[in-house]
């Protein structure tokens, strides 16, 4: 079978990525879109489709069951199909779904065509971070990764927030024609730009199978679950934690929520440069940072020159460790990096899924919104037995 596994480009100067890894990003960056954009138009579709607000939101859960359930059995149907073309199949089906959700009048097929669309986008991402550390040498894959994973930043920062405003002006299925053609155009180009070569072993769904029961690598998958919900359950409850709390002006959360976003973008650029070399020391790092941080945001809550630039820190150190965790995965798992990618998509969508539940129990008691900090502080905690443990484990395998 001809399965491609791009070598790494020996052309390219040692400071610099090759152009594909960014064209992986940007494509990252235009279906991740789809996901942050739908939070922000959701009364628009409730209206349209004359439902209730929740029956909107039920799209949102259909997009995340997807991703959570689709990454690994999609890895494992695309494992002999060459990377470009499972690709390019996968951003094809993405924007054809998301054409079909706009075209309809029925909610019950817009909910499918979600679904759909999480399936897509989990096995696009998985194969695009194998596709990057495949374009690269060995010492520079968490870079690779990190630049790979900014795609899903920058569309939290500028992709979910201008696809909005388009739909403010054009209806909520402006944004959503948006997403579909940058994905469309990025297909195109992912044709053009991703090379075609064919690797040096044929891939072995037992050896996938195989590679994926070792426990190690279900560690990994822990520090991913936890520290994901552990800056996300803030993140997720910041604009209530900032006008009932901090007292800002509801005027100022989407900058604030900005600023969140470029501390991921930066956290993700500097986790990417150190990762490769001290992947342990990133991932410490990055728990002990949402640890300290969710803290502070607690106990400063009513204090805005303080929580401002805590917001800052908070996604500076959330993102430091995927880069980290991708090292991990990637090094884990090198004999079968597919399905182990994959699954590692399904453990960040999976730790973001948990969010509602940790937080509605919290404050079904009563709590308020500080509470959610504090159940992240408690969940970055758990992060770094996890951490040492796998460290521990990888040094009895070099001893």
């Amino acid at each position: 079978m001809n399965v491609e596994t791009a070598q790494p480009t020996t052309s390219v100067s040692r400071g610099a990525l090759p152009p594909g890894v960014y064209l992986l990003a940007f494509s990252l960056f235009a279906m991740g879109s789809a996901e942050f954009l739908l939070a922000g138009v959701l009364p628009g579709i409730a209206d349209d489709f004359q439902i209730s607000l929740s029956s909107a939101g039920a799209l949102i859960s259909a997009f995340a069951i997807g991703v959570v359930i689709g990454g690994p059995p999609f890895a494992l149907l695309t494992l002999h199909w060459p990377r470009r073309t499972t690709l390019v199949t996968t951003q094809a089906v993405f924007a054809a779904s998301v054409a079909v959700g706009l075209l309809t009048d029925s909610y019950e097929v817009l909910l499918a065509t979600r679904f759909v669309c999480g399936l897509a986008y989990a096995g696009y991402w998985a194969v695009a971070a194998v596709t990057a550390i495949g374009l690269v040498t060995a010492d520079r894959t968490a870079r690779a990764s990190g630049v790979v994973v900014s795609g899903l930043s920058l569309a939290m920062i500028a992709g979910g927030p201008a696809g909005a405003l388009l739909s403010h002006f054009t209806g909520w299925r402006g944004g959503f024609w948006g997403v579909a053609a940058l994905t469309a155009v990025g297909a195109v180009l992912s044709l053009l730009a991703i090379p075609a070569t064919g690797a040096d072993t044929e891939p072995s769904v037992r050896r996938e199978l195989r590679v994926l029961r070792r426990p190690q690598l279900w560690v990994v998958y822990a520090v991913t679950i936890l520290s994901t919900a552990a800056y996300m359950i803030t993140y997720n409850y910041l604009a209530a934690f900032l006008t009932d709390i901090t007292g800002i002006p509801a005027v100022w959360v989407p900058a604030i929520l900005v600023l969140f976003g470029v501390g991921a973008f930066a956290g993700l650029s500097v986790g990417g440069r150190i990762a490769d070399r001290l992947p342990t020391h990133a991932l410490l790092v990055g728990a002990l940072g949402i640890l300290v941080g969710s803290v502070l945001l607690a106990v400063l809550a009513r204090h805005a020159v303080a929580v401002v630039p805590l917001v800052l820190l908070l996604g500076v150190f959330g993102f430091v460790l995927n880069p980290a965790i991708y090292a991990r995965v990637f090094t884990i798992a090198s004999a079968a990096p597919t399905l182990a990618g994959a699954t590692t998509v399904s453990a960040f969508q999976l730790g973001i899924s948990l969010v509602p539940a940790l937080a509605g129990a919290a404050l079904s008691t009563g709590a308020d919104i500080t509470s959610v900090t504090w159940i992240g502080a408690a969940l970055a905690a758990a992060i770094v037995p996890a951490v040492l443990l796998d460290r521990t484990i990888s040094n009895r395998r070099t001893m």
